[in-house]
This record gives structure tokens, C-alpha cells and sequence, in this order.
């Protein structure tokens, strides 16, 4: 494998958006476990006190994430997210207004590695979400096991980050005054063992619980495809069938965590490392889908507006792929 080292001479522009993309990459990968590390560390040292006082407010504290976190407009408008929007770049295309007395869920496709689109778009001020959607606060869903780790939650809660449950949606959802808007990676963990440049299949045949939902809680469903999101890593084959791929959706079932062996550039060289490439991203809003409230849905109503959002989303590729350098004969396919 040929390396190809970046240029010595770095302008301070890249160093900071390196800098940005460096902080947002190791927060996904290694900042969680070394906040574990820390709070058990801390028991063992004359700073015992900080794990005890923090375990305390921890406990008090249980119920915040699923109440709709904590969000920080300090730290949703900090300079370094803007580095790391300049650093790929990353563009949020609104194409309808979004009602503020409205509740919403947002359906964010395709999940990617690590969903970079949906967290500047929708976890930061960077690409100014709340001036193109003024009244309306958007929640990206995760994983919850992500919320069990020590002074790891209360950052991601700042950022507007609440656990993958239904109760955590429901509470937002339930808002009477409106200007809630879940934001959700539909595919989940398991469509980033998928995501490769190139790549436009969607875990949509089946995921139909978002729908249910929106139907119960009376919220307008938005489609969002995030155009250019599966081109910035690139990932190790894994075609279905094969032992990788076995290994891997054994792991996703048992940790809830799906682990795609993937890949990019390095700090100084352009050829392999963990840094993404720099590939722009534009994150498409399409138009709200009305749902009318249902406390019991049949699973004919379920249906018949699951198939609606599949055809709302694809007339949305279809509308915007030609001005993102999409091919023509490339269509959207799901599983």
C-alpha cells in the first residue's frame, strides 16, 4: 500500500478543522469507556469524594435522559462544531417550513458509520438549524447504552443527544405546546455494517415502529436523506453470508452495538486511519407528512403510511440526487 503524506505546510484553517474532527471522532470511539475508566479510577485515590458526589447525582439525576436530556445552547453553538461543518463540508437543505405548534419525527437516512450529517446538523448550531426551523427543537436518538456511562451523558445530553426508546420519544412527543422534533437514523446500527461509498441501501422494509408511533402521538413524519453520508469511510467487505458479517450481527444482537471494521485517512497521511475523508455532506429536510392522531392504529393504517414515507423519501432522492453528483440510473433500494 503506497502512503501519501499530507503537505507539511498546514494552513491554521485545517489544523483547527482537523482539530474539530479529531475531538468529534474520538467523543464516538474512546471518550465513553475512558469516562468509565476515570470514575473507577477516582474511587481508588484521595479524589474518592468526585465518584461518590457524581454517583449520587447520577442516581438523582436517572430519569433526566429520557425526559428530554439537557440541552446546552452553549455548547450547541461553540466555534469547534463549525470547524468540524467546515471540515467535510456539511449543508443543511430545508425544501418545506416546519410548523412549531407541530410535533414531529424526523427520519435521518442513511445512518452511515457515524453519523456525521445528523450530528452537526442536528446535535449543534453549525449549519443553523434552529434559523432555518425557528420554534423547533430537534433530539437525536442513541443508543442507550451510551447514557450509562459516567459524565459521558451529561455531555451528549448538552448537545440535544436522548436514548433510542420509546418512552424517551414519547415524553418529547407528548408536548402539547409543539416544537418537538425526534430525530431518528431509521437503519439503526445494524445499516452502518452497509455503509460503504456508493452505497444507497436503506433497513427500511421492516422498521415500522416510528410510524406506529407517529400515528399514536399524532407527530408529522419528515423524511431526511443525507446526501454523501456512506462516502466518507470506507469499510471492510462484508457481503451478507459471509463469517465477517456472521461475527458481526452476532456482536450487534448481543451488544446492541453494531462494529463495522472501517477505515479512512490519517492526521499526516492520506492513505489509512480513522479520520473520515473529506467528502461533503448535504442533509436534505423534505416536506412534513400530516398524520392525523390514533391512540389504537390497525396495522392497515400502520402500512398504508409506512408505504407513504418510502415513496415521500424516494421522490426526495430522486428530486435532489442529480445536483449532488448521484448517477442517474443509481435508485434507492431497501431491505
Amino acid at each position: 500500500m503506497k502512503i501519501e503524506f499530507a503537505p507539511l505546510k498546514i494552513p491554521l484553517q485545517r489544523r483547527l478543522e482537523t482539530a474539530a474532527v479529531l475531538q468529534w471522532v474520538f467523543s464516538f470511539l474512546a471518550l465513553a469507556p475512558c469516562c468509565y475508566i476515570l470514575f473507577i479510577l477516582l474511587i481508588f485515590t484521595r479524589f474518592w469524594m468526585v465518584s461518590v458526589i457524581y454517583a449520587t447525582w447520577w442516581f438523582w439525576d436517572r430519569e433526566t435522559p429520557s425526559h428530554g436530556g439537557r440541552q446546552s445552547q452553549f455548547l450547541r453553538r461553540l466555534r469547534l462544531w463549525r470547524y468540524l461543518r467546515d471540515y467535510f463540508p456539511i449543508e443543511l437543505i430545508k425544501t418545506a417550513d416546519l410548523d412549531p405548534s407541530q410535533n414531529y419525527i424526523l427520519g435521518f437516512h442513511p445512518h452511515g458509520i457515524l453519523v456525521a450529517g445528523a450530528f452537526v446538523n442536528f446535535c449543534t448550531e453549525a449549519t443553523g438549524f434552529s434559523v432555518l426551523f425557528p420554534g423547533v427543537t430537534p433530539y437525536l436518538l442513541m443508543l442507550p447504552l451510551w447514557f450509562r456511562a459516567p459524565f459521558f451523558r451529561d455531555y451528549i445530553m448538552c448537545g440535544g443527544l436522548i436514548p433510542s426508546d420509546k418512552d424517551s420519544a414519547t415524553y418529547l412527543l407528548e408536548n402539547k405546546q409543539g416544537g418537538s422534533a425526534v430525530v431518528i437514523a431509521i437503519g439503526g446500527a445494524p445499516e452502518s455494517l452497509d455503509a460503504r461509498p456508493g452505497a444507497f441501501t436503506l433497513l427500511l422494509k421492516n422498521r415500522k415502529g416510528f410510524v406506529r408511533l407517529a400515528i399514536e402521538k399524532g407527530a408529522h413524519l419528515v423524511p431526511i436523506f443525507s446526501f454523501g453520508e456512506n462516502e466518507v469511510f470506507d469499510q471492510v467487505e462484508n457481503p451478507r453470508g459471509t463469517w465477517l458479517r456472521w461475527i458481526q450481527e452476532r456482536l450487534q444482537k448481543l451488544m446492541g452495538v453494531a462494529l463495522p471494521l472501517f477505515h479512512a485517512r490519517g492526521v499526516f497521511q492520506y492513505s489509512f486511519g480513522l479520520i473520515p475523508y473529506r467528502k461533503p455532506i448535504f442533509t436534505v429536510v423534505g416536506k412534513p407528512i400530516k398524520v392525523i392522531q390514533n391512540d389504537k392504529p390497525t396495522g392497515e393504517e400502520v402500512n398504508a403510511l409506512h408505504q407513504k414515507y418510502i415513496e415521500e423519501l424516494c421522490q426526495l432522492f430522486e428530486d435532489h440526487k442529480s445536483k449532488y453528483d448521484v448517477p442517474e440510473d443509481m435508485h434507492l433500494s431497501f431491505i
